[in-house]
């Protein structure tokens, strides 16, 4: 039997789609439902490796997660990166298959990767007994609505009920919610089942005339009001949530005692992808981390990360032009600085384009670790796990800790003369194969660099990082530590009891003929069971 589906759409991008896709996923599954979250078209550059070493959105990760499966290409068949130049990299079933403009893309090629969308939701819906799909950006875009894959041309090829959310956190809510329904055909207005204000801060019963105007208006139900989530620390869709502060007029981020949190400045580079690797680090107390682009945050910082990047020569270039290459090789002379994916590529020797990938040609590397990179057509995309080949990080002892993450990246890496690797992986499915070197690390492992994403999500590392880091500058140790494990399971929980609390659940179900249970209920049968 084919799944029944549920759509989440919004006014715009960055209303909260992404996580109200994950809480109704967390809420089907602890209902009793095999679900599965799809998404046949992102753009984005925070993205996730599947156990068969294919590349979705880090979102639809996030959403599988939450529904308590593994993440699957055919839960995102197409996903956009942008490259710059109004340019993208076209990801399709998770490999590489093209560079595009963005005229190039929709007006001739969408058409083509339509069936590759249509195979991909039916293999999920096979499987599989309600998807939960979620839009991009809004349904009433006009002017690009006619190749529009990802909206009401798949709502209608799934059948599927739709919600309209819309943002009241940035104002406007209202106009946006009428202005979507106004812009929508007939057919399309019928299937949006009922709409929702997420994000509110305030007074329920000052918001309440405007919801009974608008549902007089649009006659469709209101379903809920969800309120703001203040650290909830689940992923951001893209850079519209990355916090970028370049001011220096903090006390925590100015205090000098023992016991004050270490400053970690990570670079907000313009192609910053996958910063997700970061939300581990930022909710653990003992931390002050920052994304940010001044010299003055990266001087007083006591690590320095160089995340990873969608277009790699060209934030090199980008931090020279800026004269960041310069702060940070003279704050390499006492400092701690990591590097992660391309990140790490622009710590080493050189980088070489020579099937221009990025930008053709070569172009130096800043130089503080023993390698050059040689970008290459075929990616590398797959799950890994290891443990560090030396026993101490910033020059002090650690222990023989466990690294689990993922890696996605073009290039090639060399060790050059007396370079240190700085992992030894294994790369999964096949555990059975010869593990690899992965990364460098300078002698006195102060510089360090990996292409493992997702390195700080193991507790165990990332405990070891602080302590390392801690004992370097000689603070105190960190009073808590964070399981971030159980935060993120924590964190959807909450997540999903919110929108259960706020939304008409009965309402959403009956839209597909389900029964919805009242957790005592679902509770109560277990326990019989």
């Amino acid at each position: 039997m084919r799944a029944r589906a549920i759509m989440v759409l919004g006014t715009n991008s960055h209303v909260g789609k992404s996580l109200i896709t994950a809480a109704l996923c967390r809420i089907f599954a602890q209902q009793g439902y095999r679900v599965a979250p799809f998404k046949s078209q992102n753009m984005s550059l925070n993205s996730a490796a599947t156990v068969e070493g294919l590349e979705i959105g880090r979102a639809q990760a996030l959403q599988a997660e939450a529904a308590g499966v593994a993440p699957s290409v055919d839960m995102n068949p197409i996903l956009l990166k942008p490259a710059g130049g109004m340019t993208s990299q076209v990801v399709v079933r998770g490999r590489i298959w093209g560079k595009l403009s963005a005229s190039d893309y929709h007006q001739r090629r969408v058409e083509e990767l339509m069936p590759v969308v249509c195979e991909s939701y039916e293999a999920l819906a096979a499987r599989h007994e309600v998807i939960v799909l979620e839009g991009a950006g809004s349904p009433a875009e006009i002017n690009l609505k006619h190749h529009d894959i990802v909206n009401m041309r798949m709502a209608e090829l799934a059948d599927a009920a739709c919600m309209l959310v819309g943002d009241i956190d940035r104002g406007g809510v209202f106009a946006s919610l009428l202005g979507t329904i106004e812009l929508l055909d007939h057919e399309e207005q019928a299937r949006i089942r009922g709409f929702l204000v997420n994000k509110f801060r305030g007074d329920l019963a000052l918001l309440e005339p405007g919801i009974r105007m608008m549902e007089g208006r649009i006659q469709k139900p209101c379903l809920g009001v969800i309120p703001y989530l203040n650290q909830l620390m689940l992923e951001e869709e893209d850079t519209l949530g990355l916090p970028v502060i370049d001011s220096t007029d903090n006390t925590a981020w100015l205090s000098r005692t023992p016991d004050r949190a270490l400053r970690v400045a990570v670079v907000a580079l313009p192609s910053f992808s996958n910063f997700t690797d970061f939300d581990a680090l930022r909710a653990e107390p003992s931390v002050t981390l920052r994304f940010c682009r001044s010299a003055a945050q990266l001087r007083q910082a006591d690590i320095v990360i160089l995340p990873g990047s969608k277009q790699t020569v060209d934030d090199l270039l980008w931090m020279r032009n800026e004269g960041l290459d310069r702060v940070l090789l003279d704050y390499a002379r006492t400092g701690l600085i990591a590097g992660i994916c391309g990140g790490m590529q622009m710590l080493g020797e050189q980088i070489l384009d020579p099937h221009g990938m990025e930008t053709a040609g070569s172009i130096p590397g800043l130089g503080l670790l023993a390698i050059h990179t040689t970008m290459q057509p075929c990616k590398t995309t797959s799950m890994a796990t290891g443990q560090l080949v030396a026993h101490s990080l910033f020059g002090q002892p650690v222990p023989q800790v466990h690294l689990k993450g993922y890696e996605i990246h073009i290039g090639e890496t060399l060790y050059l003369k007396n370079a240190e690797p700085f992992a030894q992986l294994v790369r999964q499915p096949d555990s059975k194969q010869s593990p690899h070197l992965d990364g460098c690390m300078t002698p006195d492992t102060r510089i360090f660099g990996t292409y493992l994403h997702g390195l700080f999500d193991e507790d165990d590392f990332r405990h070891a990082f602080i302590a390392a880091a801690r004992n370097f500058y000689h603070l105190a140790p960190a009073v808590v530590l964070e399981q971030w494990k159980q935060k993120r399971e924590s964190s959807l929980n909450r997540l999903a009891e919110t929108v259960r609390q706020s939304l008409d659940m009965s309402r959403i179900f009956s839209w597909n003929g389900l029964v919805y249970r009242t957790p005592s209920s679902v509770e109560s049968e277990e326990k019989c069971h």
